[in-house]
């Protein structure tokens, strides 16, 4: 059984910085693109940044680039997202997700697997 378990949102000062994890079991994590996704009230759910572990690629939404960092763990089998400078716009609840494909957009449709979700605050 494929399990994600997110961790390390939390409440953090706008220009701050969080880390999230995700951690994952029941599957070879060497053959998938895990993903961050992120979810604000009265929104669709969109895509924040995808790692394809099979060949490095790593991809970045627009509103994020520079600012957030997806990297791995081999050992530990997880996933982080390393978030600098944070804005306002940023607060959501963050999801990681699993596909088998080499995606090449980080688009939720794609994803299958999916965490329960982290809650990221941003104070002004």
């Amino acid at each position: 059984e494929v399990l994600l378990v997110e961790s390390g949102g939390g409440l953090v000062q706008a220009g701050g910085s969080l880390r999230l994890s995700c951690a994952a079991s029941g599957f070879a994590f060497d053959e998938y693109a895990v993903g961050w996704f992120r979810q604000a009230p009265g929104k669709e759910r969109g895509g924040v940044s995808c790692l394809v572990i099979s060949d490095g690629r790593t991809l970045y939404a627009d509103p994020v680039k520079g600012r957030f960092t997806i990297s791995r763990d081999n050992a530990k089998n997880t996933v982080y997202l390393q978030m600098n400078r944070l804005k306002p716009g940023d607060p959501a609840v963050y999801y990681c997700a699993l596909t088998p494909y080499s995606v090449q957009t980080v688009d939720p449709a794609e994803f299958g697997s999916w965490g329960q979700g982290n809650q990221v605050t941003v104070s002004s």
